[in-house]
């Protein structure tokens, strides 16, 4: 497909002929890397819960023997010494759930729910995403204030590189030009979350806003805008929750044509 080159006042430069915006849109495969490649936050018990044990001494279980508990009417269970008076002992139950301070009886285990994906599919589901996020529909269906808008402007957005020289107030004055009507949805806006969740760590909340692909050699860093490098980009950067609007520079689309396409056609 055809794609513009826009500089900073959101003019046409110049055309470019690239592959990577004609990928069918998979929303099963997109949405099944998504889930798998999620990092879940592992947690579990302690490993050695109910084994510190301030009383020292294990019951031996065996009969007629010294320091046993079988034949005293005892139940069979893991105890500890709380005193003893010569060859008189006084036992508690200890380690296993049933009893006092022992440990759970089934805790959750200390697991990453990662799956393996494979090469060639995480490079088509990558493609797909990158479709995904230059359609405008699809664009229109994550972003709630888009839905009943007329919004007149040709997705993907390709910037040129001098766009990264630019110091934060001309940088946002450029965006403004470039995005349009887009530009009510590109700035990320943080509000403080209503309900219970303030007093659990997740006091704020903030919209998805824009993504700026940059090269995997270039640099930027603004506030309020997620800015990638290619060689870090993932499938839920472009597509968690629908399709991200995205802006790319012109090193961008280089890298990722050599990273997703020509690496293919050599194979």
């Amino acid at each position: 497909m055809k794609a513009q080159i826009l500089d900073i006042n959101g003019n046409k430069t110049k055309e470019i002929t690239t592959n990577l915006f004609e990928e069918p849109i998979r929303e099963d495969i997109i949405f099944k890397i998504i889930e798998a490649t999620r990092i879940w936050q592992p947690y579990s018990n302690d490993p050695w819960a109910a084994m510190y044990r301030s009383a020292s001494g294990r019951i031996r279980h065996k009969r007629h023997s010294w320091k046993v508990s079988y034949g005293h009417g005892m139940s069979r269970v893991p105890r500890k010494i709380m005193w003893r008076r010569g060859t008189q002992f006084s036992w508690v139950g200890a380690i296993i759930p049933s009893v006092k301070g022992g440990r759970r009886a089934h805790p959750p285990k200390n697991k990453l729910n990662l799956k393996k994906i494979n090469k060639k599919e995480m490079k088509k589901a990558l493609l797909s995403a990158l479709t995904y996020s230059s359609s405008l529909e699809e664009l229109k269906k994550k972003y709630a204030s888009l839905k009943n808008k007329k919004i007149d402007v040709k997705l993907p957005f390709i910037i040129d590189e001098k766009i990264l020289s630019l110091k934060t107030k001309d940088f946002l004055e450029s965006l403004n030009k470039i995005l349009g009507d887009l530009k009510d949805v590109a700035i990320q806006k943080k509000s403080v979350r209503a309900g219970r969740g303030k007093s659990r760590g997740r006091r704020y909340k903030k919209n998805a806003g824009l993504l700026f692909v940059i090269g995997k050699n270039e640099k930027k860093d603004i506030n309020g805008i997620d800015v990638i490098r290619t060689d870090k980009l993932r499938v839920s950067d472009l597509a968690a929750g629908g399709a991200r609007l995205t802006m790319f520079t012109e090193n961008a689309i280089k890298d990722l044509e050599k990273s997703l396409i020509e690496n293919v056609r050599k194979k």
